[in-house]
């Protein structure tokens, strides 16, 4: 997947022509951007499963309630993993905004897939070797069931393409068909990422002493730890010319993506931020810009001490004194959704003018060195704004938006 050169591209300019979200913070885009200006903190204690051994006790939930409406497919909706009635939610409000927009790609970001069903499978084994649900559980646990069934709800026939490249997931995702449609290859790719919360990844990450038991504070001196979320983002992209030739909106354009790996440490980053700042050289780089141009930088801020360290650095190191914030402090950290339901808030920031809040901030960090956006949403003017999000294994990804100007 190489990242672009802006001096070897066709200059084809991308529009994100819809988008549809589901998250902790809300049904829609609308719901969102109210939460993004209250500064909610939707992190909440775990309800899905039990947390008794865990130390970490909090996640960002997407509530049942209003998630499980009939999908319209005919379908009996209970046989549907909780991430296809997600994927399903946010594909329908993209196409409720531009009913026309007809995809000759989809390309999607995931980390869990339907890990929940494979663990109750797993359980009916173990505990009864009681199989007569596997094969429901069975068939939901691929990672392209959720992007099916959204299809298929949608009634959109389209070759789908799954990128799981860690918690760069959702980013990858967009930037591979940002990509796809730059090169003149395509002129319309969906695309966005999903994740529901699973067991053995709340487990996991809490096992590995990642999690905290206290709250989330992204960049705060006294940060212990990240709280996992959950949740769907959808984007539909389009070559600009001809959204604007058939009349469609607008909402803003993505114009720059880049990628690297540091392979320093399995779950670690350099302490130097060489890997993400590399990856945001490249994004630049794809985009044809300066640091200087960005307005904003919606950070990966995980709240773990080495990943906010090395982070903070690099954007420290490259753009100064620019406004940041960790949005995962509000609904936590959606592994592979988290960078697509991320690119829709910097899509509301510009839309909106107004910088989303980096919430349960206290203490400024004396060694990152950072103009952290703490605890209130503020307006301010916004043209060009940046995402993060980086991942176990050294995978990092960034993508630039801009306001979109005729």
């Amino acid at each position: 997947m190489p990242t672009s050169n802006a001096t070897n591209v066709n200059n084809i300019r991308v529009a994100v022509v819809a988008a549809g979200v589901v998250s902790p913070l809300g049904f829609g885009l609308h719901a969102t951007l109210d939460s993004l200006r209250a500064a909610r903190d939707c992190v909440t204690p775990v309800t899905r499963f039990s947390v008794d051994q865990c130390r970490c006790k909090t996640a960002g939930q997407v509530p049942d309630k209003g998630l499980f409406d009939d999908q319209g497919n005919g379908k009996r909706p209970r046989r549907l993993h909780r991430a296809s009635f997600m994927t399903i939610n946010a594909l329908r409000e993209a196409l409720t905004q531009d009913p026309q927009f007809k995809p000759e790609l989809v390309v999607i970001g995931t980390t869990s897939g339907g890990m929940s069903y494979g663990e109750d499978y797993y359980r009916s084994l173990l505990r009864h070797g009681d199989l007569q649900h596997s094969p429901t559980w069975i068939a939901n646990y691929p990672a392209q069931k959720a992007v099916i069934d959204a299809l298929e709800a949608l009634e959109i026939s389209a070759p789908c393409q799954v990128i799981a490249n860690a918690c760069a997931s959702g980013t990858n995702a967009i930037g591979h068909a940002f990509e796809c449609v730059r090169s003149g290859r395509y002129q319309r790719v969906l695309t966005g990422g999903y994740d529901a919360i699973s067991e053995l990844v709340f487990a996991g990450f809490d096992s590995l002493q990642a999690s905290t038991p206290e709250k989330c504070r992204p960049f705060d001196r006294h940060r212990t730890g990240m709280v996992l979320g959950e949740g769907a983002a959808i984007l539909a992209l389009e070559n600009t010319e001809s959204a604007r030739a058939r009349g469609a909106p607008v909402l803003a354009e993505i114009i720059g993506y880049g990628i690297s790996t540091d392979n320093f440490h399995l779950t670690q980053p350099n302490p130097s931020g060489s890997g993400p700042r590399h990856a945001m050289e490249q994004a630049l780089q794809s985009a044809g810009l300066s640091a200087e141009a960005v307005d904003y930088v919606n950070a990966h801020g995980t709240a773990t001490a080495f990943n906010d360290a090395a982070e903070g650095k690099a954007i420290a190191e490259l753009f100064g004194r620019v406004p940041v914030s960790s949005t995962k402090s509000m609904m936590g950290h959606s592994l592979g959704a988290a960078g697509a339901i991320e690119a829709i808030f910097c899509l509301l920031a510009l839309q909106h003018q107004f910088l989303p809040p980096n919430i349960n901030f206290r203490s400024p960090d004396e060694d990152v060195d950072l103009e952290i956006i703490a605890n209130e949403a503020r307006p301010a003017p916004l043209h060009t704004v940046l995402s993060n999000s980086f991942g176990f294994g050294g995978t990092n990804a960034s993508i630039v938006l801009q306001r979109f100007e005729a």
